[in-house]
């Protein structure tokens, strides 16, 4: 139980280091729907304000602004994802001290 559980978060978290990695990067593809409309809506923004002849710096501001927000959410899936981790490998460490304390000899 323990073992494959633990090699599943493995993957989890590495999936989740990728997401954060591009996210980084700038790239839109880890983000989820709500932000890549707001991505999309400040782009939009930004683009008429220029064709208007002014400036896009609130759009470009909230475009950081959704990228960063982003970036908290995986953190904070990630910083879940070690705590469950941890929580598997201490559990398993347990059951095993158990087992060998238990044991004839």
């Amino acid at each position: 139980m323990g073992n494959s559980e633990i090699r599943r978060l493995d993957r989890e978290i590495e999936k989740t280091m990728k997401k954060l990695e591009a996210v980084r990067r700038g790239e839109w593809w880890p983000l989820n729907g709500s932000e890549r409309r707001a991505m999309a809506r400040a782009l939009a923004d930004g683009a008429y304000q220029i064709t208007r002849g002014r400036s896009a710096g609130r759009a470009e501001q909230r475009m950081d602004t959704t990228g960063t927000a982003a970036e908290m959410r995986l953190n904070a899936e990630l910083t879940a994802l070690h705590g469950e981790r941890q929580r598997l490998i201490t559990e398993a460490a347990r059951a095993k001290a158990k087992r060998k304390s238990s044991g004839w000899f």
